[in-house]
């Protein structure tokens, strides 16, 4: 107890600063210290130059000075690059497994997706008939002619204007078709999360994300009649399912980079020619 007072008392001891003039001796200035009060102002001092140090270094371009510490340019690249790598994965795993579909699909198989849900289906009471191949095969012949003596006399112009198209969604159409600026459908603007129909029967070849369009379903139709959709919110089908005129397959939306609010963008190909949807539909 007696050594911490003596060093309590050591701290508080005064102490008075003189400074001399060198010729008179007389005092020019004086101040009163003592240790407590010197290891106090020397700490305050030394926090308050630490501070300003950080803060000169981290709002000025000095911290790029610093080993280890990259530039606010490099990192953004950083983060874009790896955003960009991301996506390109996306899309390189979403146009595979789209490519799969149509190709099991123009080999007139069942995609992957509808396989392994047809798997899981329970086998049993199955009846077994035997058929002859040769009649079969004449029969699909023969209707495989009709139906291009049909297309070749009557055209593909007339059984799609024979169509009954379903109306995808019930909107106003804020931009028409133009194919010069490569806009290959029209866009229809829609309550929010108003449901999305198809326009025929048919069965979905793509369901999912896609960097530009985002949410995205293509359905494939009878008479080579593909019907896109865009921008949507949710999917409701997927790739493989069969679908029915007016059957709800997705909501609307806005998503991807080349969409500026909530609506749909509707496309409809036949035989790799966009055609103008207003056309064959009254909005």
């Amino acid at each position: 107890m007696e050594e911490k007072k003596k060093f309590y008392s050591k701290l508080k001891n005064q102490y008075r600063l003189i400074i001399y003039n060198d010729t008179t001796f007389q005092s020019v200035w004086s101040m009163k210290l003592s240790r407590l009060k010197v290891f106090t102002l020397t700490s305050l001092l030394s926090a308050i130059i630490v501070v300003l140090v950080i803060l000169l270094i981290a709002t000025t371009g000095l911290r790029e000075y610093i080993p280890g510490y990259p530039k606010a340019e490099y990192r953004q690249m950083l983060v874009r690059n790896a955003l960009v790598v991301d996506s390109l994965e996306m899309e390189l795993q979403k146009r595979d497994q789209f490519f799969k579909g149509i190709q099991a699909i123009m080999a007139g198989e069942v995609p992957e997706d509808d396989q392994t849900m047809r798997a899981e289906a329970p086998t049993t009471n199955i009846e077994f008939q035997q058929y002859n191949h040769d009649s079969v095969f004449q029969d699909e012949l023969l209707a495989e002619q009709l139906s291009l003596s049909l297309k070749n006399e009557n055209g593909n112009a007339v059984s799609l204007n024979q169509m009954h198209f379903f109306i995808p969604v019930r909107g106003v159409v804020t931009e028409h078709f133009n194919a010069e600026p490569d806009h290959f459908g029209i866009d229809i603007v829609s309550e929010v999360n108003a449901r999305i129909s198809s326009v025929l029967d048919g069965t979905v070849i793509f369901s999912g994300w896609t960097l530009n369009t985002g949410y995205v379903i293509y359905v494939q139709h009878e008479s080579d009649l593909v019907s896109v959709y865009k921008h949507n919110a949710e999917l409701l089908k997927k790739t493989g399912d069969k679908v029915k005129a007016g059957e709800a397959i997705a909501i609307i939306g806005n998503t991807g980079e080349l969409s500026s609010g909530a609506h749909l963008h509707f496309e409809l190909w036949n035989n790799g020619t966009a055609l103008d949807p207003e056309q064959f539909i009254d909005f």
